[in-house]
């Protein structure tokens, strides 16, 4: 016996080591990236449409302070996709008018019917 005291790890036993990197079985469901281009302080929250270059356009009422912009983006987005807000987050530009949504539990092609005809 060793003098440890520990019990052996499952590596020392032969089990197959893993990989931090290794994706995990709940780390594969559903999700995509979304461009948007917000437009705060609108009279009212709405989804315009979709640009020529491929974001969507939308409007929202809330001010571009304290990330309350980004949290009427999330929740119009969340609202229009059938989905819980948390399904949806801005990852990328927080503080600009340009940025990347992560929507959890739909694939692209769900995301662009859901949203409307025409999208990039």
């Amino acid at each position: 016996m060793g003098g440890s005291g520990r019990p052996p790890s499952p590596s020392s036993l032969g089990a197959p080591r893993r990989s931090r990197g290794a994706p995990r079985e709940r780390d594969s469901f559903l999700e995509d990236t979304l461009r948007v281009r917000v437009q705060p302080r609108a009279r009212r929250d709405a989804i315009v449409g979709w640009r020529g270059d491929g974001a969507l356009s939308v409007r929202v009422a809330a001010p571009p302070l304290d990330g309350r912009a980004n949290a009427s983006v999330g929740a119009l987005l969340a609202d229009a996709l059938g989905l819980r807000p948390a399904a949806v987050s801005v990852v990328r530009g927080e503080r600009s008018r340009d940025k990347v949504v992560r929507v959890a539990g739909l694939a692209r092609a769900e995301i662009v019917r859901r949203l409307g005809a025409g999208a990039r």
